[in-house]
């Protein structure tokens, strides 16, 4: 139930500031209310859940700082991951993140994007699992998860006409493709066992990525008290 519940908040089913109720859950999920609310009760500790009075569970509304403090560890985290990686991985380990690498070039090279999301989260799931350290693999995982649910990536698509002004969009398309070549380079890194190379590549990945994101904002007519999130500055 808790993960399921989750899965609908990460994926934006359920957007930030919206109200979270049981009768509605349960009817939704098919279940009673006791699982609903001992689920709320843990995705509250976790973060994703907050209790407002008058108003009951909601989605939680990261702050601006908080969204950013997401990135800032993830910044330092997965570089440490992937050294682990160069150090610790296995046959087994390397072999599936030389067969997504495989997908995933192949998928941007012919503009098929729409797998490259769930594929890439696979990769960086199996390249934590690769650093042989059951605590940080699960820091990893559980950062992927909230920062996807703080921001929403842009949809990967070929480049638009130029916007007013003449700036052109950005061609997500080639940005796809350099990603998964980051990838490929990350995974001969961690193959030769060269946790110096693999951290570097780890941390440029990390930055370059962050065009790519923006925060999500509360869904049309959520009532907040928190202004508007610019994510004007934000670096990863």
């Amino acid at each position: 139930m808790c993960t399921a519940i989750r899965d609908d908040i990460v994926s934006g089913t359920f957007a930030p500031g919206s109200r979270l109720i049981e009768d509605l859950l349960a009817r939704r999920y098919g279940v009673s209310r006791v699982p609903v609310r001992e689920a709320l009760r843990t995705l509250e500790s976790e973060g994703f859940v907050t209790t407002r009075r008058h108003a009951g569970a909601c989605v939680a509304q990261p702050s601006e700082r908080e969204a950013a403090d997401l990135l800032d560890i993830r910044a330092l985290l997965e570089p440490l991951g992937a050294a682990r990686a160069a150090q610790r991985r296995t046959e087994a380990h390397l072999k599936v993140l030389r067969g997504l690498v495989r997908l995933g070039q192949e998928r941007a090279r012919h503009g098929q994007l729409g797998e490259l999301r769930a594929l890439s989260d696979w990769f960086h799931e199996t390249l934590a699992q690769a650093s042989g350290t059951p605590s940080l693999a699960g820091l990893l995982v559980q950062l992927r998860r909230k920062i996807a649910w703080v921001y929403t990536v842009e949809p990967a698509r070929r480049a638009a006409p130029p916007a007013p002004g003449g700036a052109p969009r950005p061609d997500f398309s080639s940005r796809a493709v350099e990603s998964w070549g980051e990838h490929g380079a990350l995974v001969d890194a961690v193959a030769r066992g060269d946790a110096d190379r693999a951290r570097a590549l780890a941390a440029a990945h990390a930055e370059r990525s962050m065009s790519e994101y923006r925060l999500r904002r509360p869904a049309p007519g959520v009532r907040t008290s928190k202004p508007p999130v610019n994510t004007t500055g934000l670096r990863n």
